[in-house]
């Protein structure tokens, strides 16, 4: 073999070589290419769901501040409502109230109510012995009452007169007055308790007022505004 044959030999195997060469750099490029877009997609795609996530939280965000806002504006509109259904009830009661005022103006009806409510007291206490108290102004119609309504107990209860002592020292308040409405006040009847304090009985139109009105207040709500309050 020739000089010539030698470096056509070499020129070939140079040039399968380069050949070579150039086919594993493409295969190395395209393969970096296409790793690089997939990193890359990955990447966006990485970033698009942290933007829904983002999206997602500050929606929610949104949707419950909505939400409590709607349930404060709810619950403000309930208050509004009760508190004017309330006071209408406690304009009905106050009203109830000063209708009992005129109650110990029938000075007749008044002391035949004095004696029921002594006798009630009696019945409550069961005791042999007791301390009344009422109003400075009902003190006489009381007075003239008692007699009855011990006969009449005793008569009930087969037992002996009961002792009733009227306090002349310490009395319930009088009636409201129209300067002082809502004052410490009394608008009549009376408190009979034991004679060691223990045990009362509060009779006055204005207790019996409030028991009455305790109890028939669903009633009263139901007629008012259709349904009992829960």
């Amino acid at each position: 073999m020739n000089d010539a044959d030698v470096s056509k030999q070499i020129q070939q195997m140079v040039r399968f070589i380069r050949q070579e060469a150039e086919e594993k750099a493409n295969e190395i490029s395209v393969s970096a290419e296409e790793e690089f877009n997939i990193e890359k997609l990955q990447l966006v795609e990485a970033e698009k769901r942290k933007i829904r996530q983002e999206y997602e939280r500050k929606e929610k965000q949104v949707d419950v501040r909505k939400k409590i806002e709607y349930s404060m504006q709810l619950n403000a509109s309930r208050l509004k409502v009760l508190q004017a259904q309330d006071d209408l009830v406690n304009l009905m009661k106050d009203t109830a109230g000063k209708e009992l005022l005129r109650i110990a103006d029938e000075k007749k009806a008044y002391g035949r109510l004095l004696k029921d409510l002594i006798v009630q007291s009696l019945l409550r206490l069961k005791e042999p012995s007791v301390l009344l108290r009422c109003r400075e102004a009902d003190r006489a119609l009381v007075e003239s009452v008692l007699e009855e309504a011990k006969k009449e107990y005793a008569e009930k209860t087969k037992v002996h007169v009961p002792k009733i002592t009227v306090d002349q020292r310490v009395y319930l308040p009088p009636a409201p007055s129209r300067n002082d409405a809502h004052g410490l006040h009394c608008s009549g009847g009376v408190v009979l308790a034991s004679q060691d304090g223990k045990i009362v009985c509060e009779n006055t139109l204005d207790a019996r007022l409030d028991v009455v009105f305790r109890q028939k207040l669903p009633e009263i709500r139901k007629r008012l505004f259709g349904k009992v309050e829960a």
